[in-house]
């Protein structure tokens, strides 16, 4: 097990926010180096059970020795299915931590950070075809436009992505070093680092297809968790934090909330804490990828 593998972000608000009873049923769908998996372990009985999810090849050598827990290699997206294959069909947690974990920033090879020279790869599971790379090089103007405005938030997204069509004709965009020169133009001075994490962002989002599998996931969980079963979710932008905040809240990632014949409200949830949970000032000091960090918790009607 790497220690130093990634720090769990707000770890005793997680744990609050699970209630967890010792011999229940409980679901890490973000294993990564196991943080949060061995805190709930701590707090389960010897009948308790805890499944985690995590399709990083990384991930799995930090899987724990214990009769009660059990490893899944799979994106969370297949959460339902992989449940049902280990015989359960409902469970009493559910906790993702939305994170990409620091252990993966820090592996210059997999090029998820801007720190290091290296191909522009971004895959969490290296199974998948789709690479940083080939989105870059293969998708239209119009999508690129897209990817950079919605998941990077990027002000210039349309002439960003104009500059990478443009400069790809001439040669295929495969490394940082060959991104940043294709669009130095577009940078903005003194705001360089800021500019390329946003960009990054954009381009993980895409590779990962995180959104899709958030809500997925979050329309699976409604499914698979018990009355009073909590649903724990922390996350680290406002694009994943909307959909999680309106799946607890409406029992939809977007539109109103659906009624019934006599006007009563269908939703799944009830949200347990009416407002997000954000790191304390000691965490803030101590960590500081939970500065960004939004944890809420719903609990199923």
């Amino acid at each position: 097990m790497e220690t130093n593998y990634h720090v769990p972000v707000m770890l005793q608000a997680c744990m609050d926010g699970l209630a967890i009873k010792p011999n229940g049923v409980y679901v890490d769908v973000t294993f990564g180096g196991g943080g949060h998996s061995r805190e709930i372990l701590k707090h389960l009985g010897k009948d308790g059970v805890l499944i985690a999810f995590d399709q990083d090849p990384d991930a799995q050598r930090n899987a724990i020795d214990d009769p009660r827990f059990r490893f899944v290699d799979q994106n969370f997206a297949f959460l339902k299915n992989n449940l049902r294959l280990l015989g359960f069909r409902t469970v009493d947690g559910i906790l993702a931590d939305l994170g990409v974990s620091s252990h993966q920033f820090n592996e210059p090879e997999r090029g998820f950070s801007t720190r290091f020279e290296s191909t522009l790869d971004m895959r969490m599971d290296k199974q998948s075809e789709l690479t940083a790379a080939m989105v870059l090089n293969t998708y239209a103007e119009e999508q690129l436009h897209k990817i950079f405005g919605i998941y990077g938030e990027v002000k210039n997204a349309r002439s960003l992505a104009k500059a990478v069509v443009t400069a790809r004709v001439a040669q295929p965009i495969n490394t940082l070093a060959e991104f940043k020169q294709a669009v130095a133009a577009h940078i903005p001075k003194g705001k360089e680092n800021k500019y390329m994490a946003q960009v990054f962002q954009a381009l993980r989002i895409e590779v990962n297809k995180e959104i899709e599998v958030l809500e997925s996931f979050l329309e699976q969980s409604a499914e698979v968790l018990k009355p009073g079963g909590r649903l724990v979710v922390m996350s680290y932008h406002s694009l994943e934090d909307r959909p999680v905040k309106n799946f607890i809240a409406k029992g939809k990632v977007r539109g109103e909330v659906d009624k019934d014949f006599y006007g009563n409200q269908q939703k799944p949830f009830n949200a347990v804490t009416r407002k997000a949970v954000v790191a304390d000032e000691a965490e803030l000091l101590a960590n500081s990828r939970s500065r960004s960090a939004k944890l809420r918790v719903g609990e199923k009607l």
